[in-house]
């Protein structure tokens, strides 16, 4: 299993990379990214109404898929900062992150937050930088920003040719081969020497001569490879392209689930380490989600399986009330779209369905285990809001939706000591209206 998050400051083109890694894995048939808004294409992770109309995503996505014999987990996070406490929590889940780097932008605050949120947790960070096919920062600028403002050492995997209108391609430091950025190209060898094998015009092309010459400063300046280092989180493997347009997206995925690492031991509040590997079933319920299928009025917990192995039917403790329950409905994900899974492992996000027991950070076990993972982070509002029914005959329908929306951490929720005035706090502006676009729809 690889489960990681992908994160970004918003634009970054998070969303349009999850959609082209779900498309080079065969996962879905035709890439649909948050630039489609005008040709009714939506991305596969931004699922919810609200997400697809404004081509932002506000709510965390898991999606699932196989490649290259590995059982892959997405999680798509929100990059806005309205939605952080979803992102953190989702982080909690997993063992790497994808960071995406606009190449013009560079380090942005969002993702400078979300990077030391991975860092605090020691997790692994791959780092893919975004648009090469567009005007940007040179490769050594974004490189040197990455490491002094993150403090973490960074190793280009691969290196661009050119940038912008000039942008010929991407040469391979481990195969040594140049793939061009348009189709009609074949892709390139370079030999020891970095001479191309091959004769072509690029030869000529000065954005060649000098991808070339900042290729062999790296390469007789920088270290080798060190995957410790990166499975400690000190050093970010980088990879350079343009999701946007299908460009260095599978070179990326090839790395990334030869260097990635397999699922990792976890702490719990009686400071035990509850290793993948150990026989008893364990897992924590890091988010939950209500009316993903808005006709059946479902609510489903994510869960993320950290140690034995979950089988549809069996009995567990949920240790927040010391009761035994017997799962029976439980489901895999692509976005909203669902799936019965019978059988999950160490590693995998698994979807259970909620009839109300749950609530985020709950621990669930099986056998004798008598442990509980630690708490998930939870934010301090900073804005208000009062709200109220506009119809009083559906207090009780506006009351049920209210308390859903809270549990499942979009918002929370307090009353006024003597009137009973429900008062909403949110970490920002957009939540708000993410919340009313929810109630009314």
């Amino acid at each position: 299993r690889k489960t990681f998050a992908i994160i970004s400051h918003p634009d970054a083109g998070k969303t349009t990379l999850t959609e082209k890694l779900l498309y080079f894995s065969g996962a879905i048939r035709e890439a649909g990214t948050v630039k489609g808004k005008k040709t009714g294409k939506f991305a596969t992770s931004d699922w919810m109404k609200v997400e697809q109309e404004r081509g932002i995503s506000v709510t965390s996505s898991v999606m699932q898929f196989d490649y290259d014999d590995y059982k892959i987990n997405i999680l798509d996070t929100p990059g806005h900062e309205d939605f952080s406490e979803d992102t953190y929590r989702t982080l909690m889940a997993v063992d790497s992150a994808v960071m995406v780097i606009d190449c013009a932008k560079g380090i942005e605050p969002q993702t400078l937050k979300l990077f030391k949120v991975c860092k605090m947790r020691g997790i692994p960070i791959f780092t893919f930088i975004n648009k090469l096919d567009r005007v940007g920062k040179e490769p050594f600028e974004l490189l040197d920003e990455i490491e002094e403002t993150l403090n973490i050492e960074t190793y280009p995997m691969n290196w661009p040719i050119g940038m912008g209108q000039s942008f010929f391609g991407i040469i391979d430091r481990k195969s040594k081969t140049i793939e061009p950025f348009r189709d009609e190209e074949n892709i390139l060898h370079l030999n020891d020497d970095f001479e191309l094998e091959e004769d072509h015009a690029i030869t000529n092309d000065s954005a060649f001569e000098q991808a070339i010459e900042e290729l062999m400063l790296v390469e007789e300046a920088g270290e080798a490879f060190d995957n410790d280092a990166l499975l400690s989180g000190d050093l970010t493997p980088v990879f350079f392209g343009s999701a946007l347009a299908n460009f260095g997206v599978q070179n990326f995925l090839n790395a990334y689930v030869d260097f990635a690492p397999m699922p990792n031991a976890r702490q719990t509040k009686e400071d035990v380490e509850v290793s993948p590997f150990d026989d008893s079933f364990s897992g924590f319920i890091f988010k939950i989600q209500a009316n993903m299928d808005p006709k059946h009025r479902d609510r489903i917990a994510f869960m993320r399986v950290v140690s034995g192995a979950f089988e549809r039917g069996m009995d567990v403790t949920l240790q927040r009330t010391n009761k035994k329950q017997k799962i029976t409905r439980s489901t895999s994900f692509m976005a909203d779209d669902k799936e019965t899974v019978n059988h999950a492992v160490a590693g995998d996000i698994i979807g259970l369905y909620d009839t109300g027991n749950y609530q985020i950070g709950d621990t669930l076990v099986g056998g004798k285990q008598t442990y509980s993972f630690q708490d998930l982070p939870q934010f301090t509002p900073e804005i208000f809001m009062k709200v109220s029914a506009k119809n009083v005959m559906k207090q009780k329908h506006f009351h049920k939706g209210i308390e859903q929306l809270v549990q499942e951490g979009a918002i929370q929720y307090y009353k006024t000591l003597h009137t009973n005035q429900i008062i909403l706090g949110a970490v920002g502006q957009l939540q708000f209206e993410v919340f009313e676009h929810r109630m009314k729809n």
